[in-house]
């Protein structure tokens, strides 16, 4: 297996780096994330427990049975990665806004 097929059987699935970028702000609960990225509970609960099973964000402690999420230094390590991502995805914006007929 590649490098590269190795890192996205950990944060290619859908949702998964768009919590990454997430977090990169701080440390969110649970419902602060499904609420503000739109994405199914199902789907959260899911993407949130795989991406802690790979040392990529760990779950904090908190009262009233809440839960929240943190990077790990292992999740912090793909701001470098999302950066590009999101790079790559605003000169996408922009060919496709020069190459719209007026």
């Amino acid at each position: 297996m590649s490098d590269l097929a190795a890192a996205l059987d950990v944060v290619g699935a859908r949702w998964a780096l768009r919590i990454v970028e997430r977090l990169l702000d701080g440390p969110q609960r649970y419902g602060d994330l499904q609420r503000d990225l739109g994405v199914p509970t199902n789907m959260l609960a899911t993407r949130l427990r795989e991406l802690e099973e790979a040392s990529v964000l760990a779950r904090l402690p908190l009262t009233h049975n809440t839960r929240a999420y943190a990077l790990t230094e292992r999740g912090l390590a793909l701001r470098e990665a999302i950066d590009a991502l999101g790079r790559w995805g605003a000169e996408l914006d922009e060919v496709s806004a020069a190459s719209a007929p007026d």
